[in-house]
């Protein structure tokens, strides 16, 4: 690897910082879209369902990602479903994923453990940034050219889309296919950040960046430039502070975000109005 200085100059803290920069930079790409449509906890609920999924490939003998990605995608397209058809709020749709992705989650693990296939979940739920290897860097680095090859080609009209739908479909998009694939993209970015910051925390790099964000930025695309400059800084210094102090990882990265937003809050205002779909 390359010759860092510390304490970044072991291998696995530059395969760590790899991934994480990856993951943070590219989050919060998703989380303005998710913020601008009040879905913030839209992360949260699908991380809840991707457990169920890790429990699953731990109880199968597959690899949890795999498993975790197919829950996580299913869950997003099923809440997607539930909030297009009026069949229950966005709010409620997500309640009822979180609370059956995590009970469906422990009950699977407590179900492997009880036929002899111990169900390690801690890493998956609190993240494991340190034991990142060269090939989840690489799958991380392929997950985040997915990501912003989307956005940029699909960015304008998702953002539309979430601003107003109904003006939206009267221009001819369409809206049920965009709003599928910026579920799909949540999904896989949650999945992406699993190894990161955990499944508990994986909502706080899609949203508490942006949250930072719209204190500095004059405009949609501003908002994620700024998101995904908080999102790096906060990778940079949490995986510093855990070398340093020996901390958590991915705790201390998402410590670092809210304090940035803490920082920033207390010197700018909140912006009353949020930015216009012909901002971006």
């Amino acid at each position: 690897m390359l010759p860092l200085p510390w304490p970044f100059d072991r291998d696995y803290m530059q395969y760590a910082l790899l991934a994480g920069l990856v993951v943070g930079a590219c989050a919060p790409l998703v989380g303005g879209f998710l913020v601008q449509r009040r879905m913030s906890l839209l992360g949260d609920g699908i991380g809840h369902v991707a457990f169920a999924g890790v429990a699953a490939g731990l109880l199968l003998n597959i690899w949890p990602v795999w498993t975790a990605l197919a829950a996580a995608v299913i869950a997003a397209l099923g809440i997607e479903w539930l909030r297009a058809r009026g069949q229950t709020s966005g709010d409620l749709a997500l309640a009822l994923f979180f609370y059956g992705g995590i009970a469906a989650g422990a009950v699977i693990a407590s179900r492997a453990s009880a036929v002899g296939k111990p169900a390690n979940v801690l890493p998956f739920l609190f993240g494991s940034i340190l034991t990142v290897t060269p090939g989840d860097a690489i799958a991380v680095c392929v997950i985040g050219v997915a990501i912003v090859a989307t956005v940029l080609i699909a960015g304008r009209a998702m953002l539309a889309v979430v601003m107003d739908e109904e003006s939206a479909r009267v221009a001819g998009l369409p809206v049920d296919a965009l709003s599928a694939a910026l579920a799909v993209l949540t999904a896989v970015t949650v999945v992406a950040a699993m190894r990161v910051v955990g499944l508990l925390l994986v909502a706080a790099l899609l949203v508490l960046p942006i949250a930072t964000a719209r204190l500095l930025a004059k405009s949609f695309r501003g908002t994620l430039i700024f998101g995904s400059a908080v999102g790096v800084i906060a990778v940079v210094l949490g995986l510093a502070a855990a070398r340093v102090w020996g901390l958590a990882p991915g705790g201390s990265i998402v410590l670092v975000a809210v304090l940035a937003f803490a920082v920033v809050s207390a010197v700018r205002p909140m912006r009353s109005a949020p930015p216009s779909a012909h901002d971006h």
